[in-house]
């Protein structure tokens, strides 16, 4: 039985935020159905621009059932909100005042399904002076304080890669829908489960926050290095991420980092007894250890330091982490057979419950289950089906005839 069997959640999300959310729950075993645009859909089916759905949108809306309905006009709206008394959660990422445009606010939601989890994940939240402002992920990172602590202390402030913003608000939004579960099983009574983007990213910023206590001013751009020696390493063959990245923080690893590199003497030079001694002669340790590292590949100078009690890591680029060892043994990476797109690998669910195994489904195509859910759900027939597709409320993929499931 999967953990969240039986919780049923109707999908309003695009691009990413949003989706991840969604995609953790249907990752966990519950019911997704994702409502689209008919003919359209969520705009991340179309980021490649190549005539088919989008890795990206592929990455993100695995194991979800989707239903083309074109909430904008009055009979859609209906269909809507008749599906509403029977699910369990709305997940919705629009812009600001999309929802009541379409008059799918909360109030309305809840006055037939109090029960009703309606869950909103905004750029800067639904009330303050920003609340209107638009968003994506990096202008949350820049907003929440991410850039200003990356980069290096001589250059401007640097755009983070990873999609902390998108995908951390989302996981953010799956646990607060999950409490506020648990908390209708006690009271019987639904609520909005609201998240603002700039705030969890203010919210992985709490370990620079927390250095304000020793300073004055703003916490500054340090690069890659830290605690001396804690930086990054060139590795052989010299490529752009041919890099190694060593963290030493005690004097335990200090020892062990010094013995693995065969460099012994190095405990007893005078330059590097002591932390501070080591931040006044960092450069120079830099290269004694650079030296090492060049000799070898970021793997290899990986899995001998670690091997003697080093933390570090290779820098994995997008294939190393396809191709990666560790990764394929935890089964986190995964092959899919799309229909359209064909078999393609992909990342897999990072949650691993030992008494509940969901298997990883490809992400549905347009439309794919519409027939499906309203005949399940509304008991339309398939006469009802194709008289609401021909005027353009609901959207029918070809591969699903009116009523039988695809």
């Amino acid at each position: 039985m999967a953990a969240l069997d039986g919780l049923k959640v109707l999908d309003l999300t695009q691009y990413e935020a949003g989706t991840t959310c969604t995609q953790y729950l249907a990752w966990l075993g519950a019911e997704v159905v994702k409502v689209e645009r008919p003919g359209v859909g969520d705009p991340g089916r179309h980021v490649a621009g190549k005539g088919r759905d989008s890795y990206y949108f592929l990455s993100f809306n695995n194991n979800k059932k989707s239903l083309a309905i074109a909430l904008d006009t009055p009979e859609g709206r209906d269909l809507f909100l008749h599906l509403v008394p029977r699910f369990d959660v709305v997940v919705e990422n629009f812009s600001f005042g999309t929802m009541e445009k379409l008059g799918l606010a909360y109030e309305t939601l809840s006055a037939i399904n109090p029960g009703i989890i309606y869950a909103t994940i905004k750029g800067f939240g639904t009330t303050g002076p920003y609340a209107e402002y638009l968003c994506f992920d990096m202008v949350a990172q820049a907003a929440g304080g991410a850039f200003s602590v990356t980069g290096t202390p001589d250059g401007p402030p640097m755009r983070p890669g990873a999609t902390f913003g998108d995908t951390g608000s989302g996981v953010h939004t799956a646990l607060g829908i999950l409490a506020a579960v648990l908390q209708r099983q006690k009271t019987r009574r639904g609520q909005i489960v609201e998240i603002s983007m700039q705030e969890v990213i203010a919210n992985f910023m709490r370990e620079p926050m927390a250095q304000r206590e020793w300073r004055d001013s703003p916490i500054q751009r340090r690069g890659n290095r830290t605690v001396v020696p804690t930086d990054l390493y060139p590795c052989a063959p010299g490529g752009p991420n041919d890099y190694l990245y060593i963290m030493v923080v005690t004097s335990r690893m200090w020892d062990a980092l010094v013995t693995a590199i065969d460099r012994p003497e190095l405990g007893l030079d005078p330059r590097f007894a002591t932390v501070r001694d080591r931040h006044a002669n960092g450069d120079a340790l830099w290269e004694i250890i650079a030296e090492w590292t060049r000799q070898r590949t970021k793997f290899e100078a990986m899995e001998h330091l670690a091997a003697h009690g080093v933390p570090c890591s290779a820098v994995f680029d997008t294939e190393d982490i396809l191709a990666s060892r560790h990764l394929r043994a935890r089964n986190m990476i995964r092959t899919i057979n799309h229909p359209t797109v064909g078999e393609f690998q992909l990342l897999g669910p990072p949650i691993h419950l030992s008494d509940s195994e969901v298997e990883l489904q490809p992400a549905p195509l347009l439309g794919q289950h519409t027939a499906e859910v309203l005949a399940a759900e509304l008991g339309l027939t398939p006469g009802d089906l194709a008289d609401l597709a021909a005027r353009g409320i609901i959207g029918l993929h070809e591969s699903a005839q009116p009523g039988v499931p695809a």
